[in-house]
């Protein structure tokens, strides 16, 4: 039977965008998030204090818009949330959330500059050493872990 679909879809000739319609109303949707890992120079992690969420400080990150890159997304979430200014460099690690239907991009980058801004989605920041850091979700601590493992295997 999914045969038969195929080549009748083939056989349609639809133009992209209204495949790309039909295929979105059709498909199951899900999210696409962003977290990062961003250090200052003293290579000390950025948290954010979220207003909304269960626990308090979390790692910065968002939700991607239409045809926005994922390091756009994360970047253009951190300026939104707090003022600060980040150059997002490299890809660490790729998760899926079934229960959530999310899939959730995390990068690593530096702080360039900017000027915190209490928003109404974030009340403060801080920079934290791994050694410092508050009550965090095991899953953000994981990723943590990961980034600093990366950052010292391209040192040696």
């Amino acid at each position: 039977m999914k045969t038969f679909f195929a080549k009748f879809w083939k056989a349609l000739h639809l133009p992209k965008g209204l495949q790309l319609l039909v295929m979105r109303f059709l498909q199951d949707q899900f999210l696409v998030g962003v977290t990062g890992i961003i250090f200052n120079d003293k290579n000390e992690i950025l948290l954010f204090k979220h207003i909304y969420r269960a626990h308090a400080w979390s790692l910065p990150g968002g939700y991607l818009k239409a045809g926005e890159h994922p390091r756009e997304a994360l970047e253009r979430e951190i300026k939104e949330e707090s003022g600060l200014i980040v150059s997002v460099d490299e890809s660490l690690k790729t998760r899926t959330d079934r229960d959530t239907a999310r899939l959730d991009m995390c990068y690593t980058g530096v702080l360039i500059g900017g000027d915190f801004k209490a928003t109404y989605e974030v009340s403060e920041y801080g920079f934290f050493t791994q050694d410092k850091l508050p009550l965090l979700r095991k899953n953000q601590v994981f990723l943590i872990d990961e980034a600093l493992k990366q950052q010292n295997s391209l040192r040696y």
